[in-house]
């Protein structure tokens, strides 16, 4: 059993940062800078990489308008201020001031809400718990689809420039796909030193092609007036509503800005969207149109056209780069959710592997990294092209978007006590938009949109099962097992034979006596000099000090209970705490300590808390799940597990 229990940690200030993270305090200009610089790869690759499908598909996709001036116009009006209301308003100027020490996502937003049942009662907390569950598994199908379709998207361009090559676009899409993930072994060090560089080239490319257009038909920045938007579904209806849903995939990697804070701060991350990365964008999305108001046969791949023919390869080849740049950002993304989710509870432990020895968060997850590469390789067989490939994109994103909106209410509300009155209008300005692209991705479902929500389905499931299952696991091994204190006299009673050395186990269960402790009295009749009952703590932050990692008490006869403490960020590295314990004043020697696991059988006989197929699912995760020892990086050769067989 993982001994890992959960902390609320402390309750946040009832007031909003104002710089939107710790790391951001003091900083020098010129290391905003350059933070501004390399969060164009990490952060602003999903997004950036938008124009390359957004507005084609309003005009081409299965839910689009006829080309017609009024409509170009009225789609220009609502990229625009789809961008400045979600992006600019939403996320860079409030959600983001919602940080956990600095971190952000859907977990760091979720630890900023009070625990505590006097500020939000059990089932609440239960009810926000499984929204952000539900919006942590929709990002993972978000995951699937984003290296698919940008990918895909890059790759078509070579379409336009020559008939001939449409047959090797979905095999040269899977065989990019396929190195991509490949090389994540390797981690994204040295290659993310180009990240910055090359999407800088890009923006810069994107808004100078559309600049270009825009000065030979200069009408189009009418657009800017929501008037267009508002007459746009006016004329339209219905069909106009259902656009909506392509509008959307202009704002798809919106959510990255926020969960990619904590490598960045708030203010290198609102440096690059406002003086880079939104007036790029902007410039191509109405250089688009623009060319659409004079040039109808462009509405095939109005992106590429915007190039001249010369430069159509070169540009091919720099948006296939800037689309493996924002796969990466995903990929790697997801890696540091699903170490997260395992941290909290949520999830099975899975091969954390660390690919940077100076930076924390660059980790690698094979079972995450395999199963998306299956994923990403057989939606691109599966839908053959990015526009249909679109009708999947975006239903998972809004959906995720509006539940970061109620988790950010409440911490408003709860957390930093803003009135009703001021923070209801705000959310519904927030949600208003949420749920209108998300209402407008519904009519999408039949045409791939159910399939990141079944993805999401079968997270949620699993993530659900395994924590329900760890607590009935919990409840059975508490039925079974000693109070400490009973044991301790026991052991003062009987006096049983003492070896030299530390012996080491691992519990959840700081007051009971291990199982694999009692067993190993019961059939081996000895007990080591000192005695170490370890329970590692994951705290609801995503990072703890080091004056806070460790917690010891001497409980007597030789016995310590020393408490770990771990942000939810970060690796629980036992012998790591082994070495604290000994500046702490526990007499070990590190090197030689034996540690004592228990490995459980489990068995599906138990009291029907849970229904058979949960069980059954919940017995395959945990056979599945990586050992305890590679997870708490424990030396194989100093290891002794004992086996127990228990129902659940």
């Amino acid at each position: 059993m993982a001994a890992t229990t959960h902390d609320s940690g402390p309750v946040s200030p009832p007031t909003p940062p104002s710089e939107g993270g710790e790391g951001a305090r003091g900083r020098s200009r010129a290391s905003v800078v350059s933070l501004a610089f390399l969060a164009l790869g990490v952060v602003y690759g999903d997004i950036g990489t938008s124009p390359l499908y957004a507005i084609k598909e309003c005009f081409t996709g299965s839910h689009s308008v006829e080309r017609s001036p009024e409509n170009v116009l009225g789609v220009l009006s609502l990229v625009f201020w789809s961008l400045t209301i979600v992006v600019s308003v939403k996320y860079l100027l409030f959600v983001m001031r919602a940080d956990n020490r600095g971190e952000g996502g859907i977990f760091a937003l979720l630890a900023e809400i009070p625990s505590s049942p006097s500020a939000v009662s059990p089932r609440l907390r239960a009810a926000l718990v499984l929204a952000a569950l539900c919006a942590a598994a929709l990002l993972y199908g978000d995951g699937i689809i984003t290296p698919a379709i940008s990918v895909l998207s890059a790759v078509e361009g070579l379409s336009v420039a020559t008939h001939a090559a449409e047959p090797v676009i979905v095999p040269l899409t899977c065989l990019i796909l396929f190195v991509l993930f490949l090389l994540q072994r390797r981690g994204t060090g040295s290659v993310g030193k180009l990240f910055g560089p090359v999407m800088f080239v890009f923006f810069v490319t994107i808004a100078i092609l559309g600049g270009a257009e825009i000065a030979r038909c200069p009408s189009v920045l009418a657009a800017i007036d929501p008037r267009y938007a508002g007459e746009f579904f006016a004329r339209n209806g219905w069909v106009g509503f259902g656009v909506l849903g392509s509008v959307v995939l202009c704002i798809t990697g919106g959510e990255a800005l926020y969960a990619d804070m904590g490598h960045f701060g708030l203010g290198p991350i609102r440096l690059s969207w406002f003086t880079m990365v939104c007036p790029a964008l902007l410039l191509n999305y109405f250089g688009q149109g623009a060319l659409l108001l004079t040039s109808p046969k462009a509405i095939a791949n109005p992106f590429y056209e915007l190039a001249p023919r010369v430069l159509l390869y070169p540009m091919v080849a720099l948006s296939t780069a800037a689309a493996i740049i924002a796969s990466q950002a995903m990929i790697s993304g997801a890696f540091s959710m699903t170490r997260q989710a395992a941290q909290l509870g949520f999830f099975p432990r899975v091969t954390i592997r660390h690919t940077s020895d100076a930076t924390e968060g660059q980790i690698y997850v094979p079972e995450v990294n395999w199963a998306m590469m299956v994923g990403c390789i057989a939606l691109v067989v599966g839908f053959g092209e990015s526009t249909r490939l679109a009708g999947a994109y975006g239903i998972a994103v809004t959906l995720d978007m509006a539940l970061t909106s109620v988790l950010y209410f409440f911490v408003v509300t709860r957390t930093w006590r803003w009135p009703i009155w001021r923070a209801l209008p705000l959310v519904a300005l927030f949600l208003f938009f949420d749920l209108s692209y998300f209402s407008a991705n519904l009519l999408k479902l039949l045409d791939g949109g159910w399939l990141p929500l079944a993805i999401a389905v079968v997270i949620v499931t699993a993530m659900v099962t395994w924590r329900d299952g760890r607590a009935e696991l919990r409840r059975r091994l508490e039925g079974v097992t000693v109070p400490l204190e009973v044991f301790l006299k026991d052991v003062a009673r009987q006096k049983p034979h003492r070896v030299a050395g530390c012996a080491v186990f691992m519990t959840a269960l700081p007051n009971d006596t291990p199982l694999v402790l009692l067993h190993h009295l019961k059939h081996n009749q000895v007990l080591h000099e000192q005695v170490v009952l370890l329970t590692v703590q994951v705290a609801e932050r995503p990072t703890v000090s080091e004056e806070e990692r460790l917690r010891v008490e001497s409980v007597g006869q030789g016995f310590y209970r020393i408490f770990a403490q771990f942000g939810f960020m970060e690796s629980p590295i036992v012998p790591q705490v082994m070495r604290l314990a000994r500046k702490a004043g526990v007499s070990i020697e590190p090197a030689t300590v034996s540690y004592f696991l228990g490995r459980e059988t489990l068995l599906t006989a138990g009291p029907a808390r849970m229904m058979r197929w949960r069980k059954a699912l919940f017995v395959f995760l945990s056979r599945n799940a990586q050992p305890a020892t590679a997870y708490f990086g424990l030396p194989p050769g100093r290891v002794v597990e004992l086996g127990a067989q228990i129902d659940i």
